[in-house]
């Protein structure tokens, strides 16, 4: 049976990582853009300006990818491939609940100032298709405590 992001709830709750998201440019070729994410209902979702170049790679193409992982030990994450799907109505509430993730709460210059300016947002809602995971604790386990940042714990 195929893994579902279920499969990973706590990681994706604890994570305060932002999702690597690659897409197809209008020329074809890939680019990855890094954005905050909030699991819901088996969905990832984003938000984002409705004018921003990622919008529309993915009206024109919504086959993408995806990674939420570390770059500190252990190695570990979440990656996939997925369709994506632009809703216009979701913008604001999505935003809301990322300032809420990321930041704690929207009482901040930075969740003010987005607030403000989030007339334009859009969500980006990834469905996944295949999901992978990794988890390197075991074979990183010898190095310092220092350089264990990331709780195994935390790890899918």
């Amino acid at each position: 049976m195929a893994k579902q992001l279920k499969d990973y709830r706590e990681y994706l709750k604890n994570s305060r990582i932002p999702i690597r998201l690659a897409c197809r440019t209008k020329s074809g070729w890939p680019v990855v853009v890094s954005l905050w994410y909030i699991h819901l209902d088996g969905s990832l979702y984003l938000a984002t300006k409705q004018d921003a170049r990622v919008v529309s790679y993915l009206n024109e193409n919504p086959e993408c990818a995806f990674e939420i992982s570390a770059d500190i030990p252990p190695y570990c994450g979440i990656r996939g491939q997925a369709l994506a799907t632009i809703g216009r109505e979701q913008g604001v509430e999505i935003l809301g609940l990322l300032l809420d993730r990321y930041l704690g709460g929207r009482d901040n210059d930075l969740a003010k100032n987005l607030l403000a300016n989030s007339a334009n947002e859009v969500s980006i809602r990834l469905d996944p298709v295949n999901i992978y995971s990794w988890n390197f604790s075991s074979r990183m386990s010898s190095i310092s405590a220092d350089m264990q940042i990331l709780s195994t714990k935390t790890c899918p």
